[in-house]
């Protein structure tokens, strides 16, 4: 199990203050790296790096609008400066606006494509020339489902995150020579401070069910573990992949109803 052990590594999570971001940065320290912490909000960072370094772990806190043009360069020589050097890299830090497309307009496609993917893309340069240079280094981009399949709205995120999958492409065939591997988490619907007011309607909450053949909504525990993996060398000869973590939503086929019938449950579980 030494091959998930991230003592010795230092990571930067974009987008930690909350949700999602504030989780992978606790499991990644609680796997041993030192992480620099990268939000807008200076009492979000502040809550996690306590709540790190009350279980042990050592977080550097990068305050940052990630949409800055120098943004990237700063928040990696900050985190280098702070850490003592990057080897993990989580793109996390995105948004949507939920809009139909013929409503969209171009001031919200800019806000959505250059947070979720043109910030992902310099922070990816920023971070990659340290990764490079020494050779060793582990990107995770945070795509989306929305990335892979078609969703009923938000056209700028869904074109984001796909963009996204394919910049984990580009970015890992051109960097995995050098010993930087590249990869994408695409989760689906999870509770997050993002999804809250979507989630608190429960006729689309079994909406979502119907689509998810796990019949669950994630918790952001579940998204966890997969970076862990992808950040660690256990994952050495992974690179240029998107790991979907959605309870199954995006392989879903033609079923009659989600679950599996009594009748067969029955011969499953029978003597």
């Amino acid at each position: 199990m030494t091959r998930f052990d991230l003592h010795g590594k230092k990571a930067i999570i974009t987008g930690a203050g909350r949700g999602i971001g504030k989780a992978l940065a606790l499991g990644i320290a609680e796997a041993g790296a030192k992480v620099a912490v990268v939000s807008r909000t200076a009492s979000d960072l502040q809550e996690v790096v306590s709540e790190i370094e009350a279980k042990g772990g050592v977080a550097f806190p990068v305050e940052a609008d990630l949409t800055v043009s120098d943004a990237a360069e700063r928040i990696v020589k900050q985190a280098v400066e702070g850490l003592g050097g990057v080897h993990i890299l989580i793109n996390n830090a995105g948004m949507n606006i939920r809009k139909k497309a013929h409503e969209v307009t171009e001031e919200e496609w800019d806000r959505v494509v250059d947070l979720n993917l043109k910030a992902a893309f310099f922070m990816s340069q920023a971070a990659g020339k340290y990764m490079c240079e020494q050779r060793y280094g582990r990107i995770v981009n945070i795509a989306s489902v929305a990335g892979v399949v078609a969703l009923r709205t938000g056209v700028a995120y869904g074109a984001s995150k796909a963009g996204l999958i394919q910049m984990t492409r580009v970015l890992a065939l051109e960097w995995s020579k050098f010993g930087v591997n590249v990869n994408a988490i695409a989760p689906w619907y999870f509770r997050t401070p993002l999804t809250e007011s979507l989630l608190s309607d429960e006729a689309f909450v079994q909406e979502v069910l119907q689509r998810t053949p796990s019949g669950r909504i994630g918790d952001v525990e579940d998204l966890v573990g997969p970076a862990i993996f992808l950040s660690s060398d256990a994952a050495s000869y992974i690179s240029g992949q998107t790991i979907s973590v959605d309870g199954g939503m995006s392989i879903y086929g033609f079923d009659k109803k989600r679950g599996i019938p009594s009748w067969e449950c029955l011969i499953i579980g029978g003597d």
